[in-house]
């Protein structure tokens, strides 16, 4: 006996000897491949989002590979574990992307085991024109009807106002994005969900670490969603998550994410219940195996462990990331604020501290110049830019022929369409990369 331990243990222990020997090339390989690049005005790219890692996410990376499990493991256990602690709420469950988060949120509510709190066909969910078509499509996709609110300028968010004139007796939810990461008005927000007894989902994708009233957004809403996408605040490649407090939600949402069972036992594991074969559900037979028992119209939406781990080595950095975004954001609005004849800079949501995912600048109507010239101009002189999303999303060709309802004309949604787009906070972007873009904004603006 002693001789097969002492055996296993001198295994166990060249095993770690060959992963340490790995991950100290991993670490050479990431100072020859990505350290040290340089930034030349007029010639380098500036993007307006990219990943910003160092040897750290190449060696979690690695080392999870060298594991060869494919699938969820120890390391999205961890980051669950931990980034739910540093948002604030009770449970975080890793899904594929941000939109497979909004697709399993929505889907959640409509639940049977929500009873009469179940989303059903026909039901309403308000939400806003401007925006991402994936906050949306989960609407659709459950047979739902949205109605579309307009926004305010230049804040980019909801229309507050319009709100009780978007009511009627088939509004069951609301499910709107924190633009950009600039909070939507919360407290109006939450105050009508409460007063007419509505669900409220927060697309806090763009928006992690984003703060209103003290408190941050993706912890107001019954739900939340997060995504993990290279432009976002943190990233795992692909990969997102859906955020709540509620223990009931949490488990309906693992059985859309995790083929629509029953069941809850993680990959590899059977019989967390201890009462495998002791269940009597719909007409199958009792004792009919838990594990291949269904109870919604479910998916497979896990994310793989080498994906996660490289979200925990990114969670070390998320604070300073958030303060970049904030600092290169304030760099922006003091530097171009003399051009406001011609340009509308973004405003914050009063009583909020944005992490802001980009920098909206309006072209004003009567500016001598559109839009169209001065972004054609920028990505000439190797400057990224991008519209706000979908602008006015009844205007794309998808939706055409889908039931939905409208408040008001959507004046703003045009003029996003219109008039907006948006450049690059991101922490990979230094000052003298901002310093440039100023300068090629400033000088179309004095030659037009």
């Amino acid at each position: 006996m002693t001789q097969s331990i002492d055996k296993k243990q001198s295994l166990s222990q060249q095993e770690q000897q060959l992963r340490d020997k790995v991950l100290a090339s991993v670490v050479e390989f990431y100072q020859f491949k990505f350290a040290n690049r340089s930034f030349i005005p007029g010639q380098t790219y500036i993007p307006v989002s990219g990943k910003v890692f160092d040897e750290q996410e190449l060696t979690k990376l690695v080392d999870s590979s060298l594991d060869f499990w494919l699938t969820t493991g120890r390391y999205a256990a961890e980051f669950e574990e931990k980034f739910a602690q540093w948002m604030g709420v009770k449970h975080c469950l890793l899904v594929n992307s941000g939109s497979s988060a909004n697709l399993v949120a929505l889907s959640a509510l409509t639940s049977p085991k929500l009873g009469e709190k179940q989303l059903k066909p026909g039901d309403e969910v308000i939400t806003v024109a401007a925006g991402f078509p994936t906050t949306v499509n989960p609407i659709f996709q459950n047979r739902l009807v949205p109605v579309f609110l307009d926004v305010q300028l230049p804040s980019y968010d909801i229309d507050v106002d319009q709100l009780e004139q978007a009511l009627s007796s088939k509004t069951k939810a609301i499910m709107i994005a924190h633009t950009l990461g600039n909070p939507f008005n919360l407290e109006a927000v939450m105050a009508f969900a409460e007063k007419h007894d509505l669900w409220l989902i927060e697309d806090n994708c763009d928006a992690v670490g984003s703060v209103y009233n003290g408190k941050k957004t993706g912890t107001f809403g019954h739900l939340a969603t997060v995504s993990f996408y290279p432009a976002h605040h943190m990233t795992m490649g692909e990969g997102g998550a859906v955020l709540t407090s509620d223990t009931r939600l949490k488990k309906i949402v693992e059985s859309f994410r995790d083929w629509g069972r029953d069941c809850w036992c993680a990959p590899g594991v059977d019989n967390t219940c201890n009462k495998r074969y002791g269940w009597q559900l719909g007409t199958l037979p009792f004792g009919y195996d838990h594990k291949y028992t269904y109870t919604h119209v479910g998916y497979n939406l896990k994310m793989t462990d080498m994906q996660a781990a490289v979200g925990v080595a990114q969670l070390d950095k998320l604070p300073e990331f958030i303060q970049k975004r904030r600092d290169n954001y304030e760099f922006l609005w003091q530097n171009l604020a003399d051009l406001q004849d011609v340009l509308t800079l973004p405003q914050a949501t009063p009583n909020s501290e944005p992490s802001w995912f980009g920098f909206p600048i309006f072209v004003k109507e009567d500016a001598p110049f559109t839009r169209n010239e001065l972004v054609q101009h920028l990505e000439t002189n190797r400057i990224g830019t991008r519209l706000l999303f979908g602008g006015n999303l009844l205007r794309q060709p998808l939706y055409e022929g889908w039931e939905y309802r409208v408040v008001g004309d959507l004046t703003s949604a045009d003029k996003i369409m219109n008039c907006v787009f948006w450049i690059g906070v991101f922490p990979g972007l230094t000052e003298e990369m901002l310093s440039y873009v100023v300068k090629t904004i400033k000088d179309f603006c004095d030659k037009n």
